[in-house]
């Protein structure tokens, strides 16, 4: 079956968020008392769900509503940009009618906030905070098939997390290694491994990407 709708994962790979979204969620645990993490101790848990699943997570406690928009104070400052190549790459999938589709870990809120600080539009979006089960489950990817019309099978998932290749495992898609991202694990088995966002293009033209 051929690729005919691509989905991108957000963080690390739409997004160069490498520095922003860690330092965000450091410096919400520190504001509620939590003990300092390190960048890498966040990452870590990013496949835990959403910032307030994070956050619970790291302070070591519930975290309620108030509380965590802490997080989305210190994300409302935030600066990210799209990685080089991903919004040439957008225009050029829209120009061939395809949907700008999106499934990520993060809630819907702090999604359209990054996205926004980035200058980015997308026409699909499906957050962590609309599923019952983060990933590497393939729900979110279900959930955008079902909004996009679409069978699972004929969708391609880009990620740069060994997370994002399991959950497009896991929801019958074809699940596409975002090289350029910094959680990208050469060993994590991927349908394909794509070295640059413009690259997705030949996905579509039925090309093997090795």
């Amino acid at each position: 079956m051929t690729v005919e709708q691509l989905v991108w994962d957000m963080d690390g790979t739409l997004l160069d968020s490498t520095a922003a979204v860690p330092a965000a969620l450091a410096a919400a645990v520190a504001r509620l008392g939590g003990a300092p993490v390190t960048r890498e101790q966040v990452v870590a848990s990013y496949g835990r769900g959403t910032a307030e699943t994070i956050l619970a997570h790291l302070t070591g406690r519930a975290i309620g509503a108030a509380e965590a928009e802490t997080y989305y104070r210190e994300l409302a400052d935030v600066r990210v940009a799209p990685y080089p190549g991903v919004r040439e790459a957008l225009d050029e999938l829209r120009a061939l009618g395809q949907a700008v589709a999106v499934f990520t870990g993060a809630s819907c809120r702090a999604a359209q906030m990054l996205l926004t600080a980035a200058g980015l539009t997308v026409d699909v979006l499906v957050g962590g905070d609309e599923v019952a089960t983060p990933k590497p489950a393939g729900d979110g990817l279900l959930l955008v098939a079902e909004r996009l019309g679409a069978e699972p099978g004929v969708l391609a998932y880009i990620g740069d997390s060994p997370l994002d290749l399991r959950a497009a495992r896991a929801a019958g898609c074809r699940g596409v290694a975002a090289a350029w991202g910094h959680q990208y694990e050469r060993a994590e088995p991927a349908d394909y491994t794509l070295a640059a966002p413009g690259d997705v293009l030949r996905l579509l033209d039925g090309a093997t990407v090795k």
